[in-house]
């Protein structure tokens, strides 16, 4: 690429979706745009080599030291969702490379999933429409659904998504706590109270997870958590898989020590064919389609490209989630 060639923005996975009016908007700006789909780490490894990106546009590929390594041109990896752990952050701070998230188009979409979610398992929906296409007929066969007011909803995780799950939820179940060690007082939304994880996971009927994954955070649910949670109580997860220890979760599903489990998202995704979570008669899982809008998905999109342009026009993306350290490419 000469020096006076256009910068090249390069999409490396857009999984189906329609980037047309995001690459326009990166045309209109001086952009050359490449749409690819790259499989495997060797195959962007490759792509990153051969075509020098200046701007990598990711879904879901994997983008570490080697990529990086292999593409000096580039100087921002913009990611088309709220998470960024399938980026090596430190890896991009070290060669100088932006990394910017999309933190804010399906919040609603995704705190209402989160909700529904949780409704449906303390009125046990999922079980008893399993029980009925079995050919039953007993309102008693899964046992006592729970009164949602008689039920404290706990949230892990008080960003965007948690807060508004917070306040949707506030006028149905009997109380809402949450933990975050990083939000700070003058987020915290009213009439929630602020707990320790401990005490989130011992006293919430109803666990909903909405922490971002890290090395912090994997396995967070792990059996240790488990055993803190009350006796009969529900998780759901629309955050990231890795949050939850799936081996543990599935023995206290099995024991009874869990009543059920909602999930939308899991370590890996899709899991195994013969995946127990796929069969167990208590969980209801989805195939990580909670944000999904018409929507949303336009704004992913849209927020993705805009990153790449302010960093161009502005110097500083408009989400960034790493920096570059000591300076940028």
């Amino acid at each position: 690429m000469t020096e006076d060639a256009a910068p090249l923005a390069l999409y490396t996975d857009p999984e189906g979706a329609d980037v047309s009016p995001a690459a326009e908007l990166l045309r209109r700006h001086g952009f050359e745009v490449r749409v690819e789909h790259a499989h495997s780490p060797d195959e962007l490894v490759e792509l990153a080599r051969r075509l020098a990106p200046a701007a990598l546009l990711v879904t879901y590929a994997r983008v570490g030291e080697a990529v990086l390594a292999a593409a000096p041109s580039v100087r921002i990896v913009a990611c088309c969702s709220v998470g960024f752990d399938h980026v090596d952050l430190e890896a991009a701070r070290r060669h100088g490379v932006w990394v910017t998230n999309v933190p804010d188009a399906a919040t609603e979409e995704v705190a209402v999933t989160a909700f529904a979610m949780a409704l449906s398992l303390v009125r046990h929906l999922p079980f008893l429409d399993r029980h009925v296409r079995k050919g039953g007929w007993d309102y008693q066969a899964t046992g006592w659904p729970l009164r949602p007011s008689d039920a404290t909803l706990g949230i892990v995780g008080m960003g965007r998504i948690g807060r508004r799950l917070a306040t949707i939820a506030g006028s149905v179940f009997g109380e809402v706590i949450g933990c975050d060690p990083l939000v700070g007082s003058d987020a915290w939304p009213a009439g929630v109270r602020r707990v320790a994880l401990g005490e989130c996971l011992r006293s919430s009927r109803v666990l909903s997870l909405h922490a971002p994954l890290s090395a912090e955070t994997a396995r967070l649910i792990d059996a240790d958590a488990i055993e803190l949670m009350p006796h009969g109580a529900y998780l759901v997860n629309v955050s990231r898989g890795g949050l939850v220890d799936e081996r543990a979760l599935i023995d206290a599903l099995d024991r009874g020590r869990l009543a059920g489990a909602a999930l939308d998202v899991t370590d890996p995704e899709p899991p195994a064919s013969d995946s127990p979570l796929r069969s167990h008669p208590r969980v209801l899982l989805t195939p990580h389609t909670a944000w999904i809008s018409r929507r949303a998905d336009e704004a992913y999109l849209m927020r993705q490209a805009e990153n790449v342009v302010a960093l161009w026009r502005e110097r500083r993306p408009l989400t960034p989630v790493a920096e570059p350290q000591g300076g940028a490419r």
